[in-house]
C-alpha cells in the first residue's frame, strides 16, 4: 500500500473558498470512504486494489453531488426557468474526481482523509479513466461550457452520446503512431448514472406514406433504442449541479423477430450490435468530414433522442400551457434554447420540424416560427474540408422523412432569395441547401444558417472571416443573425485544480474572487514590479517544471534539463496548425549548434504533442518526422543537454493538466485565417506562459489584452495571406532563398533523419515544396527570428517573469464564464443568476410525487 508523503500533501493547498459549507469532515469522509468499500465494492484493506480505493473515494465524493444535484431539479422544476440545451456530437471531459471536489469545496478535507488512511491521493486520481469523449477542441470546449454553466446558475443541460471506446489511445512504436481502443468504461464509470425508464425509441430507414388527415406518416422503421446515461455537473461553490446526459443506443427486445421464429436464436441475438452499433466509437477526425452512414446515424441518433427529451420536458413543466388534449407550443421558444454546437447536430432542425408538424400537427408556417426562434448554430472552422455535405441518396435511404422537409425548407427559403434578389441565379444556387454537383448533396451549414435565429463564430477575426467568405452571401441577406462569442477556458480546471501553487499564489495578492469572476485578475498588473511575487511566480513554474522533467524521464526515458526553457505545441496534428513549421526550427538549432557547438545558446526542451486522425497520412508522417528528429538529437554527444525534443504520446486532458502550468513557451502558429479560435492558447495564457504565434483565431484578442510587448507575434496576416495566394505563392523560392531552410528540407528529403529508409520523409518534404497549402515556408523566416527574439528574453528570468505576470493579468476575458453569459444575454434570451442554493443540509430535501418529471 503506498504511504502518503506529507511534503506533497503539503504542496497540495487547498483554495480557500468564501462562501463554500464544510459539510464533510474527515472522520465522515473516512467513515463513507469505507462503508462503500465494503457495501459497494464488497472488498476490504486485505484485498482492496488502488482501483478499489479510487472507487471507493469516488462514491465518497459523488455523496455529496447526489443531495445537490436533486435539490438543483427541484428548484428548476419549481421555478420553471428558460432552459438551455447544448447539443454536442463531442465531451472531452477528462476526469472527474478532483474537478468535483474543487467545485465542492472538499479537496481538503479528502486529502487529509486518505492521509490518515495511508493513501496517495494523488495516486488515486491517477486511476481514473480519461473521459475521452472528443477529438480536442470542440469536445473540451463543450466541457468547459458545462463547467460555467453550472456555476453561472443557468438551468442548462448537455446532451451527446456516451461512446463505448472514446478517442484512440494513441502508442508511438518505431517513431510512429499506432491506435489503441480507448476502452474506457471496462472498469465501470463511478460518475453516471442509468435512466432506462427514460429510454426513447429511435427510427431509421422505412418510407413515408400521408394519412387521411394530410399528415406525413414514416412507417416500416427500424427502432434502436436510445437510453440516457446522467453524468452531475457541479457549479463551483453555488450547490447548483446540472445534468450531462449521454445517450447510448440498445437494439429492441423484439430485434429481428424473424430469426427467433425461425429458431436462429444465436444470429437474432448477435444482430443486436448492429444496432448498438450507432453509441460504440467516436470518430477520431477533427476538421474533416467523412460521409461514413454510421456517423450520419449517431448525429441522428442524438438530435432525436434529445429532442424526444426535450418536448418531454417541456410538457411536464409546473407552468408550461398544458391542456389535456393537446399542448401549446406558443411558448415553447420562451422555455426552450437548443444549442447546435458545430453541424453536428444540424438534424435538430428538421427533426424538430417533423415532430411539430407530423406529431403534433402544427401548421408548417407556425412549426417553422418555433425551430428558427429556439436554435442557434456555432461555427467551428473555415477550412472547407470540413463542412458537412450529406449525400442526397443516404438520407433518402436512412432518413427518408427528414429528407422531404429539407427539400421543403430549402423550396421556401430558395422563394425568400428570388425575392430577395431577383434573377441571380449564380447567389441561389450558392446559398441552397441543396448542391447539385459532383454528386447531390445536403449543405448542412446551410440547414444551420437558415434553421437558426443566431450564427456565431468563436474568435472575432473568425466570425468576421465567416462574413466575408464561407458564409457571405447569408450575411449579406442576414446581417442580424451574425455575432461572436471568443472561446474560453474554466478557471477551475484550468489554474485551481491544475495549478493549485499559482492559484494560491493569486490568492495571497488579490483574494480568491477571480475564480469565479477571471476579471479580477487585471489587480496583479500594478504587482508587475513586486520582485516578492515574481520570485513565487518563478518558484512555481520551477516546480511544476521539475515535476513535468520527472514524468517525462519516467515515462519517455528522455532526461530533461528542468532550468532549460520548456517549449511546447499541444493539439491535433494538422497540416494547418503547422507543427512542421515548429520542426523546421529544431532542425534549424541542431544546424546551427552543430556548426557551433560553443555558440551561445539558450537551452531548449522542445515538446510536440497530440494525436493524428487514423486515415491522415501527412499528419501521422509528421508524427514520424518529429521522432526521427528527435532520436537524432537526442542521442548527439555535441547537442548533449542544450536541446532536447519529447513526442508527449497519447495526449489527452490528464496529461494537459500536467504539462501546460510546466510551460514557458506556447506554440500557437497555425496560419492566419486557419484557427477559428483556440482554447490550448488561453489555458497557457492563464498559467504563465508566454505565447509565440501568428495573428490567428483568439491570438489577436490575446495580443490586444496582454499589450504587443508581452506577446511574440510573427508572420503573415489575413491580407497577407490572400494577397500572397492572388500573387500566386510559390514555396520553392522561399527554399531557394535561404540557406537555412534549405538545408533543413533537404536534410528531411535525403534520409539524414531516416537513416534506415533514405526516402521515408520524401513525402512530407514534397509536401512543403510542392504543396504548401499553409504556408509554412513563407512564414519560416519571420518565426526564426521571432524565436531568436524569445531566447535573447529568456535570458532575463526577471523580465521574462514580469512578462508572465501580465500574461496571468490579462488572461481574464479568456473565461468560459464571461462566453457563457454573453451566449445566455445574447442568443438564449436567459439572465445568469449566479445564483446560491441553500446545501442540502441547510434545506431538507422533500420527494415529491412530480420528481420524475424533472429528470
Amino acid at each position: 500500500m503506498a504511504t502518503f508523503n506529507q511534503t506533497d500533501a503539503d504542496k497540495r493547498k487547498q483554495i480557500s473558498v468564501r462562501g463554500i459549507a464544510q459539510v464533510e469532515n474527515v472522520a465522515t469522509i473516512k467513515n463513507t470512504f469505507n462503508r462503500h468499500l465494503h457495501y459497494t465494492l464488497v472488498k476490504d484493506r486485505n484485498v482492496s486494489t488502488q482501483r478499489d480505493y479510487y472507487f471507493a473515494l469516488a462514491h465518497t465524493v459523488r455523496d455529496q453531488l447526489v443531495g445537490r444535484w436533486i435539490r438543483t431539479q427541484q428548484h428548476y422544476y419549481e421555478k420553471d426557468p428558460k432552459r438551455v440545451y447544448y447539443l454536442s456530437l463531442e465531451y472531452y471531459m477528462g476526469r472527474t474526481l478532483t474537478n468535483t471536489m474543487v467545485n465542492l469545496g472538499i479537496q481538503s478535507e479528502c486529502d487529509e482523509a486518505m492521509y490518515q488512511l495511508g493513501l496517495d491521493i494523488e495516486e488515486l486520481e491517477d486511476i481514473e479513466e480519461d473521459a475521452g469523449l472528443g477529438n480536442g477542441g470542440l469536445g473540451r470546449l463543450a466541457a468547459c461550457f458545462l463547467d460555467s454553466m453550472a456555476s453561472l446558475g443557468l438551468a442548462a443541460y448537455g446532451y451527446g452520446i456516451r461512446y463505448e471506446y472514446g478517442i484512440f489511445n494513441q502508442r508511438i512504436k518505431d517513431g510512429q503512431q499506432v491506435e489503441e481502443p480507448d476502452d474506457w468504461l471496462r472498469f465501470g464509470n463511478a460518475w453516471e448514472k442509468a435512466r432506462p425508464e427514460y429510454m426513447i425509441p429511435i427510427n431509421f430507414y422505412g418510407k413515408v406514406e400521408r394519412t387521411d388527415t394530410g399528415r406525413s406518416k414514416w412507417v416500416n422503421t427500424q427502432v434502436v433504442f436510445a437510453m440516457p446515461y446522467d453524468t452531475p455537473i457541479p457549479g463551483y461553490g453555488n450547490n447548483c449541479v446540472n445534468t450531462m446526459r449521454l445517450w447510448s443506443a440498445k437494439a429492441p427486445q423484439s430485434f429481428h423477430l424473424k430469426f427467433f421464429n425461425d429458431g436462429d436464436y444465436i444470429q437474432a441475438v448477435c444482430d443486436r450490435n448492429i444496432a448498438e452499433n450507432i453509441s460504440r466509437v467516436l470518430y477520431p477526425n477533427d476538421n474533416f468530414f467523412e460521409g461514413k452512414e454510421l456517423r450520419l446515424k449517431q448525429q441522428y441518433f442524438m438530435v432525436a433522442a434529445t429532442l424526444q427529451d426535450i418536448i418531454r420536458r417541456f410538457k411536464s413543466s409546473k407552468f408550461g400551457c398544458r391542456d389535456p388534449v393537446r399542448t401549446s407550443f406558443d411558448t415553447f421558444p420562451d422555455k426552450v434554447a437548443i444549442q447546435l454546437n458545430d453541424t453536428h447536430p444540424s438534424l435538430a432542425i428538421p427533426e424538430l420540424m417533423r415532430i411539430l408538424v407530423d406529431i403534433e400537427g402544427l401548421t408548417w408556417e407556425k412549426a417553422w416560427e418555433i425551430t428558427q426562434k429556439s436554435c442557434a448554430y456555432t461555427n467551428h472552422t473555415l477550412l472547407p474540408e470540413a463542412l458537412e455535405r450529406w449525400p442526397v441518396s443516404m438520407l433518402e435511404n436512412l432518413l427518408p422523412r427528414h429528407l422531404q422537409i429539407i427539400y421543403e425548407i430549402n423550396s421556401k427559403f430558395m422563394e425568400q432569395v428570388a425575392l430577395r434578389y431577383p434573377g441571380d441565379f449564380d447567389r441561389m444556387g450558392r446559398m441552397s441547401l441543396v448542391e447539385e454537383t459532383p454528386e447531390k448533396r445536403i449543405n448542412m451549414a446551410h440547414l444551420a444558417i437558415v434553421g437558426s435565429h443566431v450564427i456565431n463564430g468563436v474568435a472575432r477575426i473568425h466570425s468576421e472571416l465567416l462574413k466575408i467568405t464561407v458564409f457571405k452571401d447569408f450575411y449579406e441577406m442576414f446581417p442580424g443573425k451574425f455575432q461572436n462569442k471568443t472561446n474560453g477556458i474554466t478557471p477551475r480546471r484550468w489554474m485551481v485544480l491544475c495549478n493549485p501553487s499559482l492559484a494560491d499564489a493569486v490568492c495571497e495578492k488579490i483574494d480568491d474572487e477571480f475564480i469565479t469572476d477571471l476579471k479580477h485578475l487585471r489587480k496583479l498588473e500594478p504587482l508587475a514590479d513586486d520582485m516578492a511575487l515574481l520570485r513565487n511566480i518563478q518558484k512555481v513554474k520551477q516546480e511544476n517544471k521539475m515535476k513535468l522533467a520527472t514524468y517525462i524521464e519516467k515515462t519517455y526515458h528522455v532526461t530533461v534539463d528542468p532550468t532549460s526553457m520548456f517549449d511546447v505545441q499541444v493539439k491535433r496534428i494538422h497540416e494547418y496548425k503547422r507543427q512542421l513549421l515548429n520542426c523546421l526550427h529544431i532542425i534549424t538549432l541542431y544546424n546551427r549548434l552543430k556548426k557551433n557547438p560553443n555558440m551561445p545558446f539558450v537551452p531548449r526542451t522542445i515538446m510536440i504533442g497530440g494525436k493524428a486522425a487514423p486515415g491522415y497520412f501527412i499528419a501521422k508522417k509528421i508524427i514520424h518526422l518529429i521522432n526521427a528528429v528527435g532520436r537524432v538529437i537526442n542521442n548527439d554527444p555535441i547537442i548533449g543537454k542544450k536541446l532536447k525534443v519529447v513526442f508527449l504520446e497519447n495526449y489527452r486532458v490528464s496529461l494537459a493538466e500536467k504539462v501546460i502550468p510546466a510551460t514557458d513557451l506556447s506554440e500557437q502558429i497555425s496560419l492566419a485565417g486557419t484557427e477559428a479560435s483556440g482554447t490550448g492558447n488561453m489555458k497557457f495564457m492563464l498559467n504563465g506562459a508566454l505565447t509565440i504565434g501568428t495573428l490567428d483565431g483568439a491570438n489577436v484578442e490575446m495580443k490586444e489584452e496582454v499589450g504587443d510587448e508581452n506577446i511574440f507575434i510573427f508572420g503573415m496576416t489575413v491580407d497577407d495571406v490572400t494577397e500572397l495566394h492572388k500573387k500566386g505563392y510559390k514555396s520553392m523560392d522561399y527554399y531557394e532563398k535561404n540557406p537555412e531552410l534549405k538545408q533543413a528540407i533537404d536534410q528531411i528529403k535525403g534520409g539524414y533523419f531516416s537513416p534506415w529508409d533514405q526516402y521515408c520523409f520524401k513525402d512530407v518534404a514534397d509536401a512543403l515544396l510542392y504543396h504548401d497549402r499553409f504556408c509554412l515556408l513563407a512564414d519560416y523566416e519571420a518565426y526564426i527570428k521571432c524565436q531568436e527574439k524569445v531566447s535573447e528574453l529568456y535570458k532575463d528570468p526577471v523580465a521574462w517573469s514580469r512578462k508572465c505576470l501580465l500574461n496571468i493579468a490579462a488572461s481574464g476575458k479568456f473565461s468560459s464564464d464571461r462566453t457563457i453569459e454573453q451566449y445566455a444575454r445574447e442568443i438564449w434570451g436567459v439572465e445568469p443568476t449566479r445564483t446560491k442554493l441553500p446545501a442540502p443540509h441547510e434545506v431538507p430535501i422533500i420527494p415529491k410525487e412530480e420528481d420524475k418529471k424533472k429528470n
